[in-house]
């Protein structure tokens, strides 16, 4: 066996591989020996169908495939042993590569080519200055927390009089044109509707106010803007039941109900935070600010993200890739794409692999490592997060615990939570290491720059 790699420029190069065949018939002969066993043939006990004709059937086959093993780990072994720095997959050369025949040929040669990474050194210190941006918390973010917290502890309650958000029930008779009860014409029991969701403004006035008892006259095509699905509901017809319907009605009101936030009270501290920690109004919009200001964390450290990966850009130029090689990659794996995929997605594909390159760098020459505690630490803060969202800002702990066991049964979960540790893990670095410019801004001004 006889191994050589020669470079072809700075970031590719070719690797050759030449097998003779005392290289693999030791391995072609101990699978056919094996196929043997297996086979089941007419005329034959099983395992007991002659080599020869084994080797006949199969001989080929299993030659191809032992090369093939062969192949993959001498091309490992090369590749770890001289510090190749590759990217991607070896691929076989398309104009060196002689035609192979398994069949006839008995010694072969092998011409791969190689993407090489291009050579830089990714390095940081605190002469290397960034913006790190603080999202103030205000005032109507801490209301909107509050309010989602009083919502959850609300109910609905019957109400005197009609205001913007309530819900009307009531009878609800069509008209004729004199504005009396039109005969056989449309009557519905128990109407039910939400001013608030019609389309015009002007008959949304027209509930302004009232109180239960009174009577509205309007007309439903106005209202809901000849919206055939929202007035063949109103009026629980079908739609081509009402198409040619104009009429206008009467709406008596029965019943106003009105949704009731929690008040802010004990109650409320203690379902959200827990008995007695919290114990008055005061304290608790500061603890809610707080929470509101940890969440924001992650927000800001995405944004220092983005503009380290700018920095390095600036710091390290454009770098020389094996373009066409890496093409020829890119559309191997995307087998289902054309090559029109390939160039238009290719520049942001670089971008990504020079991230990834540079995280790599970075990682190395901190020492960072991955421990199985970090990633169960990382499933629980996302699994914290999501319950926070949905109003549960102090899970159970057997349900956390659970939630959390269900996210690492994932591979591709568990690959995820590697990379935002080693995210995490590199954002403490940056923070240490390089000389952050730390700016308060508002939540509206930090959106508009994400927005560039």
């Amino acid at each position: 066996m006889d191994i050589t790699f020669q470079n072809i420029d700075a970031v590719s190069g070719l690797l050759t591989i030449k097998l003779e065949k005392a290289d693999y018939q030791n391995e072609v002969d101990k699978s056919l020996k094996n196929y043997r066993q297996k086979v089941q043939m007419n005329g034959f006990r099983k395992g007991m169908v002659p080599l020869g004709l084994v080797t006949k059937m199969y001989g080929a086959a299993v030659k191809s495939e032992e090369i093939n093993k062969i192949l993959s780990q001498k091309i490992y072994d090369y590749i770890k042993e001289n510090n190749l720095k590759t990217l991607g997959e070896p691929l076989s050369d398309e104009e060196k590569q002689q035609p192979i025949d398994f069949d006839t040929m008995d010694d072969f040669e092998f011409v791969f080519d190689i993407a090489l990474s291009p050579d830089f050194k990714a390095e940081i210190s605190k002469k290397d200055k960034v913006d790190y941006y603080t999202i103030e918390v205000s005032d109507k973010m801490v209301d909107d927390q509050i309010g989602m917290y009083r919502n959850r502890l609300g109910e609905h309650k019957q109400v005197e009089s009609f205001e913007g958000k309530d819900m009307l029930k009531g009878l609800l008779v069509e008209l004729d044109e004199k504005g009396a009860a039109k005969e056989d014409g449309i009557t519905v029991e128990d109407a039910v509707m939400m001013p608030e969701y019609m389309h015009s403004d002007d008959d949304k006035k027209l509930f302004e106010g009232v109180k239960v008892g009174s009577k509205v006259n309007f007309n439903p095509r106005k209202a809901y803007d000849n919206n055939e699905v929202e007035i063949a509901s109103l009026l629980k017809k079908k739609k081509e039941e009402i198409a040619d319907m104009k009429s206008d009605f009467s709406y008596e009101i029965k019943e106003i109900t009105r949704f009731v936030p929690g008040e802010i009270d004990e109650k409320l501290f203690d379902s959200v935070y827990g008995k007695d920690v919290v114990k008055n109004e005061e304290d608790f919009r500061a603890k809610v600010k707080e929470d509101i200001a940890l969440q924001l964390i992650p927000n800001s450290d995405y944004k220092l993200l983005l503009d380290v990966k700018a920095m390095f850009e600036k710091k390290l130029g454009k770098l020389e890739y094996p373009d066409k090689l890496l093409k020829r990659i890119m559309l191997l794996n995307n087998k289902d794409k054309d090559e029109k995929f390939v160039d238009d997605n290719y520049d942001n594909s670089i971008k990504a692999l020079q991230w990834q390159l540079i995280k790599e760098q970075l990682v190395e020459a901190n020492d960072i490592k991955v421990e199985n505690e970090d990633i169960t630490k990382m499933c629980e803060n996302t699994a914290r997060a999501q319950f926070a969202q949905y109003g549960m800002p102090n899970v159970p702990a057997d349900l956390l615990k659970s939630y959390v066991q269900q996210m690492m049964s994932k591979k591709e979960t568990v690959n995820e939570m590697v990379d935002r540790v080693v995210e995490d893990k590199l954002m403490a670095i940056f923070k240490e290491q390089l000389t952050l410019n730390n700016k308060t801004v508002s939540d509206e001004e930090f959106k508009k720059m994400l927005e560039k």
